[in-house]
């Protein structure tokens, strides 16, 4: 009925925008098929050396390469036409795709190729990433910006849990060579969605590409009130409360369970993810987003440790769930707060350093709750790394009471 409280995703943006749909249609088969490369290559990896300490290593070939170019990478997006960046990035992302079809097909067996292929896939995601985020401002009013974030989390959600589950039938049915291929077939996918954009250079010409602008960059992030908070914010969340890498070993000392527990484990966070993106509706009108990621983050952290206070399963997969959603919340505002304060020539910057923040932190995140799991063990780690996250969002919050008043929809607040 009019007037009603929507609480379902708001799809305006869908609805009113031809070039979002494409785009959020292209990106949404993107992210499937780029999952079900990442699940193929580490069952190939495991399939040549039988080690877990090999398929690790793929996860460092893909993080160097997003650290060492990924500023770059933003100032490669503000100097030039951003979207034929992106047709030439994706182009390359595809090409990438072909040779692990290839690979596979062929049985070359050469596990140094996999992981090169890997880096250089990063390599050029850490440029094509920050480059396609300024998209969506571009071609959406400020008022659709936390629908469309809300709308791409839910496209990200099924992929989360769609992905791995597509790959295995494929791996199993036809061989890894079909994931891979899907996975080049869902480029060109996103390829064509990009090519019905019109052009898209920086506004007001853009900046040298260089040393000298990345710098730029990561002093008015710093300097920033709102945008420098919400990577802090984003940090303390994933740095200190990152919970993945426990759960092998409290699905067999906690929860007495084999794989499945551990498959339990990892869905709960990714379905909790998408009932909360589902339900999105509501973040279109709050105005007090610094307010609600200080929230989230508190119930993410909150969640996640509470997992080490109970033996029952269902209870620990309903506390991960709750912290999944609390992560929906967190992600919409942040990419919410990020593109409307950030003048369009910078955003290229902007979001290599987002996308720098959002792959870094996990990764670190794991490094610790591993790392206090083996001083002491996996629940102390877990209980540790949530009340880590409370103090330190705890601090945050007291930090910033201009984050912590920021009023959306006020007139007179920072731009």
């Amino acid at each position: 009925m009019p007037g009603a409280p929507r609480l379902f995703a708001d799809v305006s943006p869908l609805r009113e925008s031809v070039e979002f749909r494409w785009l959020w249609a292209g990106q949404g088969l993107s992210s499937i098929g780029s999952m079900m490369t990442a699940v193929a290559v580490a069952i190939q990896v495991y399939d040549l050396t039988g080690s877990s300490v090999a398929v690790g290593a793929v996860g460092l070939a893909n993080l160097l390469p997003t650290l060492l170019l990924g500023l770059f990478g933003g100032s490669i997006a503000d100097a030039v036409d951003r979207r034929r960046l992106v047709l030439i990035t994706g182009s390359g992302l595809t090409a990438v795709s072909v040779v692990l079809a290839v690979q596979a097909l062929l049985d070359w067996r050469e596990v140094w190729l996999l992981y090169l292929l890997t880096a250089i896939s990063s390599a050029v995601a850490a440029v094509d990433t920050p480059a396609r985020r300024t998209f969506i401002p571009r071609i959406l009013p400020l008022e659709r910006l936390p629908a469309a974030a809300a709308l791409s989390q839910l496209s990200f959600q099924v992929a989360l849990i769609a992905a791995p589950l597509l790959a295995g039938v494929l791996i199993a049915a036809l061989g890894l060579e079909a994931a891979y291929g899907l996975d080049a077939l869902t480029f060109l996918a996103g390829l064509y969605s990009v090519r019905r954009l019109p052009p898209m250079p920086p506004e007001g010409g853009g900046s040298a590409f260089g040393l000298k602008s990345v710098v730029e960059g990561l002093k008015y992030a710093a300097s920033h009130k709102l945008i420098g908070m919400i990577f802090l914010i984003d940090l303390n969340a994933t740095a200190l409360a990152m919970p993945t890498a426990l759960f092998p070993a409290l699905a067999a000392t906690r929860f007495g369970g084999g794989p499945e527990t551990v498959g339990f484990l990892y869905a709960a966070v990714g379905v909790g993810g998408l009932v909360a993106a589902v339900l999105s509706g509501p973040l279109g009108r709050l105005r007090h987003q610094g307010r609600a990621m200080l929230s989230s983050v508190a119930i993410w952290g909150a969640g996640i440790g509470s997992v080490g206070l109970t033996h029952s399963l269902p209870l620990a997969l309903v506390f991960l769930a709750t912290a999944g959603a609390a992560d929906i919340v967190t992600t919409v505002f942040r990419a919410t707060i990020l593109q409307t304060k950030t003048p369009d020539d910078l955003r290229g910057r902007l979001n290599s350093l987002d996308f720098i923040v959002g792959l870094g932190g996990p990764n670190l995140g794991n490094l610790r709750a591993g790392t206090v799991a083996g001083l002491t063990d996996p629940v102390t780690s877990i209980i540790t790394g949530g009340l880590a996250c409370l103090a330190g969002i705890t601090a945050l919050a007291a930090a910033s009471p201009t984050f912590r008043r920021y009023d959306a929809k006020a007139t007179d607040q920072l731009t």
